[in-house]
């Protein structure tokens, strides 16, 4: 069983398919064994993510700032619920946390997470599996300016290359596990 991350948006007034994914993920971590380590939200896809788990009878771990238990939308279902002193050191424990990383749909939260894993394992403080789930190419424009970048040499392709890509939710596990196991 592995513990995995998963960094996605937690608006209320999205789309019903950016939910409907979440959930999905939810569930087949759940139907593969693996624990769900999120930020600790009940609302959006990171509520939907941890019902998913949930439903599949999975275990789920979350992780939240006090700030955001006091708007009570902190995850109160979750089978582990940690509240740190704020986004910081959210991040800082899910990290520790997680054996690997899914990236959903998301916005400036999302891609925060997303870049802080990406940055601290390429200066090699840690090896865990990164995942960017691209569901109906929601990340291409994102995909296109970092493949600038390194065309530009301001990324290196190693760097790039740790991050892994995906369109659906059993490729992403699919991969995930793959990765794990090669660790």
């Amino acid at each position: 069983m592995a513990s995995i991350g998963v960094f996605c948006a937690s608006s209320q007034r999205l789309d019903q398919r950016w939910l409907d994914l979440a959930h999905e993920l939810g569930l087949e971590i759940a139907r593969r064994g693996h624990e769900l380590v999120s930020g600790g939200g009940c609302v959006g896809m990171m509520g939907a993510v941890a019902d998913g788990a949930r439903a599949g009878g999975g275990r789920t771990y979350g992780v939240i700032p006090q700030s955001l238990v006091d708007l009570e939308v902190a995850d109160t279902k979750s089978d582990e619920l940690v509240v740190t002193d704020g986004m910081a050191s959210r991040k800082t424990m899910m990290i520790e946390k997680s054996d690997a990383f899914i990236t959903l749909p998301g916005g400036l939260g999302t891609l925060d997470e997303l870049f802080e894993v990406w940055t601290t394992g390429m200066l090699g403080l840690h090896r865990k599996p990164l995942l960017l789930l691209d569901a109906d190419n929601f990340y291409g424009g994102l995909l296109s300016w970092l493949g600038t970048l390194a065309d530009q040499e301001f990324v290196r392709p190693s760097a790039l290359a740790l991050l892994m890509v995906s369109r659906g939710v059993g490729e992403s596990l699919d991969l995930i596990e793959a990765s794990l196991l090669g660790a």
